[in-house]
């Protein structure tokens, strides 16, 4: 399996921080995608500023919000357009260090059939109900899954091989709101596609802005899980019948 890779930043009400998480992806020669998702002024203008497709970074407008899930989709089919294998999804708000994208990059090539997915290891700037509310998910995807392959299905640091993950997404309706990182890696487990975990690093800086609707997300996220455990009794047996990827090496 070839492996070209890139990235896919999903920006919404962030660019402040951008030019740092540019320049490092960049010093690993990744070509970037952002995924402007219907900002207003003056995001837009900030965002439109990094448009340089010689130098690797094409940023492509939304023309309305449709949350982080529909960038997301939105950027991995525009990289498989472009004949990118894979994407590394990263934040635009600088909680993720793109130094580390490089682990990322060295277990995808070794594995270009597996999902790498983020697990997070935080510093004392994580807001404690937040760090809470975590493991309640983990508990959930591990029944969904019935396995303990998932280790962190929040962190929206990952390495996709875009393939299998585009394959999936014409069959599967996923939630385009912050119940997409989640989601998303439920059902490619299901399809059997290899989850490898990866520590990383993230911090919330002390004067960012989050995204993240407590109330309605959290309804989002509830009402995700209780879709996945209904499907469960189906899709455990279904995914027992299909065939694994091959290993490689």
């Amino acid at each position: 399996m070839s492996f070209r890779p890139c990235a896919v930043i999903p920006a919404f009400n962030h660019y402040h921080r951008l030019g740092p998480v540019l320049a490092g992806l960049r010093a690993l020669d990744l070509p970037v995608f952002i995924i402007d998702d219907g900002n207003v002024e003056p995001v837009r203008s900030g965002l439109a500023a990094f448009h340089a497709p010689a130098a690797g970074v094409t940023v492509i407008r939304r023309p309305s919000n449709g949350g982080k899930g529909a960038a997301v989709m939105d950027g991995f089919r525009h990289a498989a357009e472009a004949g990118f294998t894979h994407a590394l999804q990263i934040d635009a708000d600088g909680q993720h260090q793109p130094e580390q994208a490089a682990k990322f990059l060295a277990l995808g090539q070794a594995n270009p059939a597996a999902v790498i997915a983020g697990a997070a290891v935080y510093d004392d700037s994580v807001p404690k109900a937040r760090k809470i509310g975590r493991y309640v998910t983990h508990f959930w995807v591990w029944v969904e899954t019935a396995s303990l392959d998932i280790q962190d299905s929040l962190c929206g640091f990952r390495l996709y091989p875009l393939a299998a993950t585009l394959k999936m997404l014409k069959s599967e309706h996923i939630g385009t709101r912050m119940q997409f990182d989640t989601e998303i890696l439920v059902q490619l487990h299901w399809r059997r596609v290899p989850v490898i975990s990866v520590p990383v690093q993230v911090v919330y800086p002390p004067d960012n802005t989050s995204n993240f609707a407590m109330l309605a997300d959290n309804v989002r996220i509830s009402l995700m899980h209780l879709g996945l455990v209904l499907q469960t009794p189906f899709r455990l047996p279904l995914k027992l019948l299909r065939k694994a990827p091959p290993r490689q090496g």
